[in-house]
């Protein structure tokens, strides 16, 4: 647990400080957008990592489960579950996102002090697939609300992140047992 709040810590700060830690899969020249029409309300509920971009603070989860709760003022609690490769639960940490914009959340961590962009780029019409990203790139995720995905709503995913400027080659797809 405390190897994943200090990558969490990591993940969170600045710019500035991050950028000779982590990697970043995204070609910064290219313009991103965040989904206009987000309604944070049909976000709520239980997503499953489908892929995600290597970070620090997901080392050693073979997949991961995202739990938001209903919005509440603009803020939609977190817990985040780290799942091991038997598919079981190995640590979790629980936090909010706050709505900055349309499909912008800033993210914050219980026991982790910075705040963290994170910008849903997609959803499909029915919140059953989304896309969520950091503008900088560092970071990444295609979730979906079961733990597999058709391969329509996985193409659509893929087309997005690349069209936000991703290296789609570089996702790592979490391990179903």
């Amino acid at each position: 647990m405390r190897a994943l709040l200090a990558a969490v810590l990591l993940a969170g700060c600045s710019t500035a400080v991050v950028a000779p830690l982590l990697p970043g899969y995204r070609d910064i020249g290219v313009p991103i957008a965040s989904k206009a029409d987000f309604d944070p309300a049909r976000y709520a509920g239980r997503w499953y990592e489908i892929a995600r971009f290597p970070v620090p603070f997901q080392s050693g989860c073979a997949g991961a489960i995202a739990d938001y709760g209903a919005p509440q003022d603009g803020i939609l609690s977190i817990r985040n579950t780290c799942l091991d490769a038997g598919g079981k639960p190995s640590q979790s940490i629980t936090g909010t996102a706050r709505l900055t914009g349309p499909g912008r959340l800033e993210v914050t961590f219980s026991g982790v002090p910075f705040v963290a962009p994170y910008w849903v780029l997609w959803t499909d019409q029915t919140y059953r697939t989304a896309v969520v990203g950091q503008p900088d790139g560092r970071a990444g995720w295609i979730l979906n609300r079961d733990p597999s995905i058709p391969q329509d709503r996985l193409r659509a995913a893929l087309t997005v992140l690349d069209f936000n400027g991703y290296d789609t080659d570089r996702l790592i797809f979490a391990d179903r047992p």
